[in-house]
């Protein structure tokens, strides 16, 4: 099979190659899908750059989310999948293969059903951000009647969460860092879109909620936004977390926080419990077939040019990156 690797960290263009490499067969439980649509997430390429550890296996086939058909599967897996159109998720985690090839393999419950009316390119667009951004909406329960403040609402994770909290019932504010990325958050469903370059977020909150503030905020930047969110939440608000970048080292104001009785969230998609991933998966196939969900796909490359979509992503693109893999 075509597949992309690199046995090494480093830059895209030092370290990944792409040639042949043997086609894997389904172990206990699997089953093996010929990738159409292969996502390219910022972890993807953190990882390979050498920024999340040492490598797992001598040789790295990344990439965790596509899309694309079962063609084969194990003995104790029901073979009336195969031919089934599929979504794929964490399809290297814990393992060295992902979806930058023509076949993958992964565990059964990882390979989920597509709408026929959905494509394998907005397939390979959910797992990390999708399953994230529900994780975050969903984690303390109901939504609806609350509002929901998403930051960075035109990101991947953004754009899927401002959608989540809308369809649980939210009234959803959200945040953006220029004025062309108020469209892609205005189209995800947010009634608001603030760009916090120009105005003060927690002025503009205040008076959007009569004082009131907020019950929850999906957090893009936990450190640079902490005093921010502080002033803009409820008591017995929350803010879940999944990044934070520009400031990896908050300092936690204990007794702020505790006055409030504010909880904070830590959001690793992997190590979501199990049953927060399957509601997860049951909720977003289900607005997927019912045509609820909008995706934002930035650029498409062939998987010779993968090296480019690495680059891509590294450049802060608006929207998802995908691999074609022969559509």
């Amino acid at each position: 099979m075509r597949a992309a690797w690199y046995t090494k960290p480093g830059s895209a263009s030092d370290v990944l190659e792409v040639g042949e490499r043997e086609t894997p067969v389904p172990g206990p439980g699997e089953v093996r899908v010929r990738v159409r649509a292969s996502g390219v997430n910022p972890v993807d390429v953190k990882r390979r750059a050498g920024g999340r550890g040492a490598l797992a296996s001598a040789l790295v086939v990344p990439h965790f989310d596509g899309a694309g058909v079962i063609d084969q599967v194990a003995d104790d897996v029901d073979s009336g999948r195969l031919g089934n159109r599929v979504w794929i998720y964490e399809a290297q985690w814990g393992r060295s293969l992902g979806t930058a090839a023509e076949f993958a393999t992964v565990p059964e419950s990882r390979a989920v059903p597509l709408p026929p009316n959905a494509t394998f390119p907005e397939g390979a667009c959910l797992g990390i951000p999708a399953l994230t951004a529900h994780r975050c909406v969903y984690a303390d329960g109901s939504v609806e009647g609350q509002t929901v403040l998403v930051t960075g609402g035109a990101g991947a994770v953004g754009a899927y969460a401002i959608q989540c909290a809308r369809l649980g019932g939210a009234r959803v504010l959200s945040t953006v860092s220029e004025d062309a990325k108020v469209r892609i958050a205005r189209a995800a469903g947010a009634e608001v879109v603030i760009n916090y370059r120009d105005e003060d977020v927690a002025a503009r909150v205040a008076e959007l909620t009569d004082g009131e503030g907020l019950d929850r905020i999906v957090e893009v930047e936990m450190g640079g936004n902490l005093d921010a969110s502080l002033a803009m939440l409820k008591a017995n608000g929350v803010i879940s977390a999944y990044a934070s970048e520009g400031e990896p080292q908050p300092t936690v104001p204990f007794y702020t926080l505790l006055y409030k009785n504010l909880t904070v969230r830590f959001e690793l998609v992997f190590l979501m419990p199990e049953d927060a991933k399957q509601q997860a998966v049951k909720d977003l196939t289900k607005w997927l077939a019912d045509g609820e969900l909008r995706h934002t796909i930035a650029q498409r490359f062939a998987l010779e040019n993968i090296v480019a979509a690495h680059e891509a992503v590294e450049s802060g693109p608006t929207g998802k990156i995908l691999l074609d893999l022969g559509l």
